[in-house]
């Protein structure tokens, strides 16, 4: 009888907290975006990449310029060997290996895991970032969204297209792109 009665008052008791967690539930308001898809149709993050991309270009360039004029030092001391005395040829290797380090130190400088070619991307793109970030929250806040998620870092295995707000946040990008003009 005893655990019969314990049953029935526990039972009661998550019947009774039930309806209020089921409420809770109800409040909560999810959403999603796609940054690529916003990255892709803002037009300020287009003009930052096109700009990015003709700098990454003249970067590259001079790597090139480096690496033939590197390809050419090594043939004419290849090509040169026999005819240059030891000192001349112990010259020109030194000469090779100083514009081999030269050039080893300028693809780490530009293109390294802090070179110039990361930072100068993280300046153009930090200021976007913070744009879309501020026009998320603003518009989860105005449409009492509790949480928005992002679908292009593949967290997200299914979501009804209902509660995607990727284009609703690409409009207001433009909104205040156009304001600001």
């Amino acid at each position: 009888m005893k655990k019969m009665t314990l049953t029935a008052v526990l039972v009661f008791c998550l019947v009774s907290a039930m309806p209020h967690s089921v409420t809770r539930a109800a409040e909560i308001k999810l959403g999603y975006i796609d940054t690529v898809k916003i990255f892709a149709n803002f037009k300020e993050t287009v003009e930052a990449e096109e700009v990015y991309k003709k700098e990454v270009e003249g970067w590259k360039k001079r790597a090139e310029e480096m690496e033939a004029e590197l390809a050419q030092l090594r043939e004419n001391i290849q090509s040169q060997s026999l005819m240059l005395s030891e000192e001349k040829l112990n010259e020109k290797k030194a000469e090779f290996d100083q514009k081999a380090r030269d050039y080893q130190k300028y693809m780490k400088d530009i293109f390294g895991e802090t070179g110039e070619a990361a930072k100068r991307n993280q300046e153009l793109t930090e200021p976007i970032v913070e744009k879309i970030n501020a026009v998320i929250a603003k518009l989860a806040e105005a449409e009492g969204y509790t949480i928005v998620f992002d679908s292009s870092q593949g967290n997200i295995v299914y979501a009804d297209k209902a509660i995607d707000i990727t284009e609703k946040v690409i409009a207001e990008l433009e909104l205040q792109l156009e304001t600001n003009q």
